[in-house]
């Protein structure tokens, strides 16, 4: 755990306009370690993710970061961000999607199983559904073939005990 994360950011429509969803995931057992929500896509959006998840964590030093290229991670404040904390940056190629495949893997879940199937009327009512999503059912309940058919929880916690 906390050797590499992955970030990205996607886009979730309601009826007031799109709803940002910046989030963090933890390679080692694919749990959403970091995420945040808002209106506008700005650096800030992919800054707070990352601190939730440094605050929810607490990494050694030397932790791989990786992202797209998109301009919030870039950005000089996300970098500092990641500089202060120890943390290596890795970016994705240039339009190459595949570099980040599960984080764009975790989107596709999130839109498949929950946002395609629903008609947010407003941003709150998205938040709340995607929150649910993420801390009660993708974090502590969904399965991964690549982690035994295990969740992340339950495979944090079959790592810990071995």
């Amino acid at each position: 755990p906390n050797q590499e994360w992955l970030s990205d950011i996607t886009y979730i429509p309601t009826r007031e306009g799109w709803l940002y969803l910046a989030a963090v995931l933890d390679i080692h057992s694919r749990r959403i370690v970091g995420w945040a929500m808002s209106n506008r896509l700005k650096r800030q959006l992919a800054i707070n993710a990352l601190l939730m998840a440094i605050w929810q964590r607490k990494p050694a030093r030397g932790l791989l970061h990786h992202s797209g290229r998109g301009s919030q991670y870039c950005s000089k404040e996300f970098q500092n961000l990641l500089k202060r904390h120890g943390m290596l940056c890795s970016m994705s190629r240039r339009g190459n999607c595949w570099d980040n495949a599960p984080m764009e893997s975790f989107f596709h879940t999130l839109k498949t199983e929950l946002t395609h199937h629903r008609n947010y009327i407003s941003r709150q009512e998205a938040i709340s559904d995607i929150f649910n999503y993420i801390e009660l059912f993708y974090n502590s309940k969904h399965r991964h073939s690549a982690l035994g058919y295990h969740s992340p929880a339950e495979y944090e916690l079959m790592v810990k005990a071995a």
